[in-house]
């Protein structure tokens, strides 16, 4: 029960500091290119996470465990930033946040996939339930949203399920801030020259909420999240501790609506409301 209720609790804070992730991104990209904002994030959540190494004195990871760490750069570190930041450029955030509803499914079908975890058949009814109304969603949209924004959307999706199965079931042996910092080394040697191939030309056309968005994506959604979300995946079940990203979409619509006063719309409530009770079932099977 315990570890039950730790791993809901720590899942639960790495949603709600996720859920600033695509406002801010959204933000940010007002004022950096997005291989820049991806690179320049990855690079400092780097820099703190090889400081944090150093002064634990961390023990290097075996060498049968860069593959999975490897995994976590490409999902995480630079999939998943890249991905959502050039769909940002085509939708807005309250339209990218509703398709967080499908990282529960990708998530718990890479957990079996990787993790070795085997959830009820209910399960996968409610949990493709909720993502079949999420995908409904996108498709109705009534010509607003962007075929381009929401492709790039699914593959971040996608990416982002095998790297949070991935760090989750390594942060058992490893850690979690230990695995996100790890992998986050891991890319350094490609994200710096990135970064200073794509550095902005001038800065004098970036305005303080792109810096503020780059400050929140590097240390909130590049690293703080990652410690208490991987903990939770790792301690309470990557499929059911997963569900909890489906509370994701009201945190980040609200700050979408009230923070960057982007239109949300009553289609994307009430999808979102009927995704969360997906959820609630599909946890009870998982």
């Amino acid at each position: 029960m315990q570890s039950a209720g730790s791993g809901w609790g720590n899942g639960l804070l790495g949603v709600i500091i996720f859920s600033g992730s695509l406002p801010a991104t959204r933000v940010a990209v007002g004022g950096f290119s997005a291989l820049f904002l991806t690179s320049a994030r990855a690079v400092i959540a780097a820099l703190i996470g090889v400081a944090v190494l150093f002064l634990l004195h961390q023990a290097r990871p075996q060498r049968r465990d860069l593959v999975s760490l490897t995994i976590v750069s490409i999902g995480v570190v630079v999939g998943f930033p890249l991905l959502t930041a050039l769909a940002l450029q085509h939708i807005t955030s309250a339209h990218s946040i509703v398709f967080i509803g499908l990282l529960p499914l990708s998530t718990a079908i890479f957990a079996v996939l990787r993790g070795g975890e085997r959830p009820q058949p209910l399960f996968w009814l409610f949990a493709v339930l909720g993502s079949a109304t999420v995908a409904g969603f996108a498709l109705s949209n009534g010509g607003s949203a962007s075929l381009t924004g929401d492709l790039l959307m699914v593959a971040a999706i996608v990416l982002c399920g095998l790297g949070y199965a991935e760090g989750a079931a390594l942060s058992r042996r490893l850690g979690g801030w230990q695995v996100i910092s790890w992998a986050l080394l891991l890319a350094l040697p490609l994200m710096v020259p990135v970064a200073i191939l794509t550095w902005p030309s001038t800065w004098s056309g970036v305005g303080a909420p792109a810096w503020i968005g780059l400050a929140y994506v590097s240390v909130f959604s590049m690293f703080v999240g990652f410690i208490f979300w991987y903990r939770g995946l790792a301690v309470g079940g990557i499929a059911r501790v997963g569900q909890l990203q489906q509370l994701q979409p009201f945190f980040g619509l609200a700050l979408a609506g009230f923070l960057l006063h982007e239109p949300v719309a009553w289609s994307m409530v009430a999808a979102t409301a009927l995704v969360v009770v997906c959820v609630f079932f599909a946890r009870r099977f998982a």
